[in-house]
């Protein structure tokens, strides 16, 4: 049938990119007056090539009706890309926002490879426990009453933490990790990298090129753990210097909870179907248009808060009413 309108929209006005996704499956053209939709209400194809398909079938032109390479590709799919996107300098910026629908292979070497690769529900599995682990033992040390705040400064006006402070504590680390999520996603994410910097290309392609290039690799949308463990153990780091043992324990709890919502949430935004006029609803619409529209703004995953102090915030569409 003839889309021509819902790709005009309202309510949403299909981008240059979405436009572009659909060559991927191109078939054939309808010939003029043969749009139709079968009786049963199903979709179907019955065409054949510049001929009438059985009674009651579509007239059809067909070109081609294989998963195709699309002229804007300019590397080899059939090698890992890791080594390849540096070559295509000031091309890359380019390349890298225009998505396909088709696996990505990084590597040459498959241990490299299947490291490089997650399921969905490896991070809950991994990180889970860790965070369940870890919030008894922060509380059994608040419950000492031992952890004071400020007792390196001064001893006689330093604060002491109370163990029914852990709840308050384990949400300012999820607050916090939703600003380190916004900050991390827009300036280290989407850096723009030289275009005569062949390393710096490459390790934005590895770091996040790879989701923009194919959006709905469902292999690829969830850090690993293993790379995962080493910045989560720097910011733990980072909070043990700052805070207080114990306090910075807490913090990094919430911050670890918070990174599991986030990575269990951006996997459903790209596969899940949440409800018409639900909150989840509205993040995976406003997560598509990132993809597929405004790469440069809506950096806000489990959140758009962030997005508004910022100036971030993707635009609503409006439609101008027809007389």
């Amino acid at each position: 049938t003839d889309v021509s309108a819902a790709l005009e929209g309202p309510p949403h006005r299909h981008s240059a990119n979405a436009r572009r996704w659909l060559e991927q499956y191109y078939v054939g053209e309808m010939e003029p007056g043969d749009e139709q939709v079968p009786p049963s209400g199903r979709a179907e194809f019955r065409g054949t090539a510049r001929g009438s398909g059985p009674s009651g079938g579509s007239r059809v032109r067909v070109e081609h009706s294989l998963h195709c390479l699309l002229p804007q590709d300019l590397v080899d799919w059939q090698k890992p890309l890791l080594w390849q996107v540096g070559y295509l300098g000031e091309k890359y910026d380019e390349w890298v926002h225009q998505p396909v629908d088709r696996p990505i292979r990084l590597f040459h070497s498959d241990i490299l490879e299947s490291l490089s690769k997650t399921a969905w529900y490896v991070v809950f599995i991994v990180w889970a426990p860790v965070v369940l682990y870890l919030s008894w033992v922060s509380y059994t040390s608040l419950a000492q009453g031992n952890t004071r705040l400020f007792s390196s400064f001064t001893t006689e006006y330093s604060i002491p933490i109370h163990k029914y402070c852990f709840p308050v504590i384990f949400l300012l680390g999820m607050f916090l990790w939703s600003l380190l999520e916004y900050l991390i996603h827009r300036f280290v994410f989407h850096m723009k990298p030289p275009a005569s910097n062949y390393y710096l290309i490459t390790l934005h392609f590895l770091l996040h090129g790879q989701h923009h290039k194919s959006p709905f690799d469902r292999s690829r949308l969830v850090f690993p753990p293993v790379p995962a463990s080493l910045v989560i153990g720097f910011f733990y780091g980072v909070l043990q210097l700052m805070l207080p043992e114990v306090l910075g324990l807490t913090v990094f709890i919430g911050g670890l909870c918070g990174y599991i919502v986030y990575d269990m949430m951006h996997y459903y935004l790209h596969y899940g179907s949440p409800k018409k006029g639900t909150y989840l609803y509205g993040l995976k619409a406003y997560h598509v248009k990132h993809h597929f529209e405004h790469q440069k703004s809506g950096f806000g995953i489990t959140t758009r808060f962030w997005d508004h102090p910022f100036r971030t915030l993707i635009p609503e569409e409006t439609f101008k009413k027809e007389d």
